[in-house]
């Protein structure tokens, strides 16, 4: 499961808009200086904050620090059906269109329908499958903070119980 904290910013039923700190990871990246995500990151053209509608079965008010979870492989999954997919349709067609012997600007062509249907196709599923909660992020708990200002994890978990120091 991946994890994000979060803050509260809304409450529907059986769910709450989650406000998160988004965090670069171009410290630690041994191409920080000739990458263009770092660069943006330095010049602060990127928006650091993101909005989630996360699932939640816990009595939550605006405000409340959280952290919100996904499944790595619905993850996953999405990255290749965005990214991979409409790359893989555009050299195929263009490659079909190659050895159909098309000439150069048919090939392109070529290339750019079969982008265009494969982004038809994701965006067709990712309509359909928009209400699925299986594929939507969860609360997996709020963080209560301490008398120190540090946050305490665990101590109101939602669908992911931790039963350590149980005697059953």
């Amino acid at each position: 499961m991946i994890e994000e904290p979060g803050r509260v910013i809304a409450i529907e039923s059986g769910a709450v808009w989650v406000e998160t700190q988004r965090s670069s990871t171009c410290s630690g990246c041994s191409a920080r200086n000739g990458c263009g995500q770092g660069l943006m990151d330095r010049l602060g053209v990127r928006e650091r904050r993101g909005l989630i509608r996360a699932l939640s079965d816990l009595n939550l008010n605006v405000g409340d620090s959280v952290v919100v979870g996904i499944r790595e492989s619905v993850l996953l999954r999405g990255a290749i059906l965005v990214y991979l997919f409409p790359l893989i349709a555009l050299f195929a067609a263009a490659l079909i269109a190659s050895e159909l012997s098309a000439t150069e600007p048919f090939v392109m062509l070529a290339g750019i329908a079969g982008f265009l249907v494969s982004w038809l196709i994701v965006r067709q599923r990712s309509q359909r499958t928009a209400g699925d909660p299986g594929l939507q992020p969860i609360v997996l708990r709020a963080m209560l903070v301490g008398t120190a200002g540090h946050s305490q994890a665990g101590l109101f978990s939602s669908r992911e119980t931790d039963f350590e120091g149980s005697t059953e």
